[in-house]
């Protein structure tokens, strides 16, 4: 018999311990208004697998979160591997000693539990457990105990609240700081936090970085929040630009950006794209003057860059 109700009445806390406690098997569907959905797969009480929106990122995607392939790999995996489906692919990753199993499982693993930490901060909406129905035989699954879940979902929705009151607005920009109070040879970085890094730009928000590195709120928060701590950002105001802009795109390894110049090469850097340009252009400084640079009139659109250029970048910021 299915069990229903309202997440008001009975929490994702409450509805994990019955499942733990039962050794439920089965499938726990959730929605949120205003049109948020959420599915977690358990099998004897551990949580196997999970998904939000009805969709299940690619496994070359969880691999490369996690920092186990290049965004290089995944592209060239991609478009030369006609297997489509997690298992296949991921014995075709191993056969060919891109990864190794433990990187898969760990890639999982990761996805799982930052799809299940996210819900916990689901404090309405609705909610129906189907017994004995298990995830697709072509997913990867990887069993995980309850108990820390539980528990670590606890302790990040008392964070989830504290970040809130820390970044009210996702609208707000960032700006390296000239003066970083930390040792930046002190601080390890993540995979994720070099990407938001490779985004920073007085006109590109929040809220733009984390839909561009396909962040939800609270990650990106928390990873904004540990560079603020650390020093080695401020917030800003966006850059003149309506409410409704595009990204600006980072610059590509050929192109130094302006935070990585000096003084006097960043006052003469600061040259934006006009608004009848069909996409904003990052601000790079050349030899030229200020006064005889002017932005393309098709930008090139550019990977992200290198740890290399984010390295020289940074240790261009310790030098101001």
């Amino acid at each position: 018999m299915a069990l229903k109700g309202n997440l008001k009445d009975f929490t994702l806390t409450q509805l994990l311990n019955l499942v733990n406690l039962a050794r439920k098997t089965g499938a726990l569907h959730l929605t949120r208004p205003p049109s948020s959905t959420a599915k977690l797969f358990f099998r004897e009480g551990k949580l196997t697998d999970a998904g939000l929106d009805g969709q299940a990122p690619e496994l070359t995607t969880l691999l490369y979160r996690v920092g186990k392939i290049s965004a290089d790999q995944q592209k060239t995996i991609l478009s030369h591997a006609s297997i489509r489906t997690d298992k296949e692919l991921a014995l075709l990753l191993i056969n060919a000693n891109h990864v190794n199993q433990t990187d898969v499982v760990q890639a999982v693993r990761s996805h799982l539990l930052d799809t299940v930490y996210l819900l916990f901060t689901w404090s309405d909406g609705t909610f129906l457990f189907e017994p004995s129905v298990l995830p697709p035989e072509d997913r990867i699954t990887v069993p995980i105990h309850l108990e820390g879940v539980i528990m670590e979902g606890t302790r990040r929705v008392q964070e989830w609240e504290m970040l809130q009151d820390e970044l009210p607005d996702l609208d707000m920009a960032m700006k390296f700081s000239e003066r970083p109070n930390t040792n930046l040879r002190d601080i390890n970085l993540s995979v994720d936090e070099w990407r938001v890094i490779s985004w920073i730009n007085p006109r590109n928000s929040i809220k733009q970085i984390a839909d561009q590195n396909k962040m939800n709120d609270f990650q990106i928060r928390k990873i904004v929040y540990r560079m603020m701590q650390a020093g080695l950002v401020d917030l800003a105001h966006p850059e003149g630009a309506p409410l409704k802009r595009l990204l600006t795109r980072p610059p590509s390894a050929a192109q130094p950006t302006a935070a990585s110049q000096t003084p006097s090469a960043k006052s003469s850097a600061q040259a934006t794209t006009p608004p009848s340009a069909p996409r904003p252009t990052p601000a790079t400084a050349t030899a030229t003057p200020a006064s005889s640079a002017a932005p393309p009139s098709t930008p090139v659109a550019s990977a992200p860059p290198s740890r290399n250029v984010i390295m020289r970048l940074i240790n261009r910021i310790k030098q101001l």
